[in-house]
């Protein structure tokens, strides 16, 4: 499958009255967590609630800022979540996707709402 790409809004869900952040981000079914860049996280004003250890693709483990809440929205849906500070790109995890209810699309490298729930998101919750 090749790489999908999507446009996220990201916001301060604590100061409405930060503009949000439009981005293109990376979806990425192999990661968990929404990550951001440092300049988004300055942007926004998000407090750093704790550091975290982050193990990479090559097996490297480092610490990364962990700051939130951000208010995630892609099309009309939306979620709140923490974010990791790392990267020059915006990646966009499992946790938020399956917040928002969100599919990926592989022969049509397309990132959409969920095609039985289009109005409402859904999940499981048992």
């Amino acid at each position: 499958m090749g790489i999908v790409v999507a446009n996220i809004k990201l916001s301060n869900a604590k100061d409405s009255g930060l503009r949000p952040v439009a981005t293109h981000c990376i979806v990425d079914l192999g990661a968990t967590y929404l990550c951001i860049t440092h300049e988004i996280a300055l942007q926004l004003k998000l407090e750093e609630l704790q550091k975290r250890d982050v193990k990479l693709a090559n097996g490297q483990v480092i610490k990364v800022s962990y700051v939130g809440p951000v208010k995630v929205e892609f099309e009309d849906r939306l979620c709140f979540t923490g974010a990791m500070v790392m990267g020059d790109t915006v990646l966009l995890g499992a946790i938020p996707m399956e917040d928002m209810d969100l599919v990926v699309h592989p022969k049509l490298l397309k990132l959409s709402v969920h095609p039985e729930r289009p109005n409402v998101a859904g999940g499981l919750a048992m």
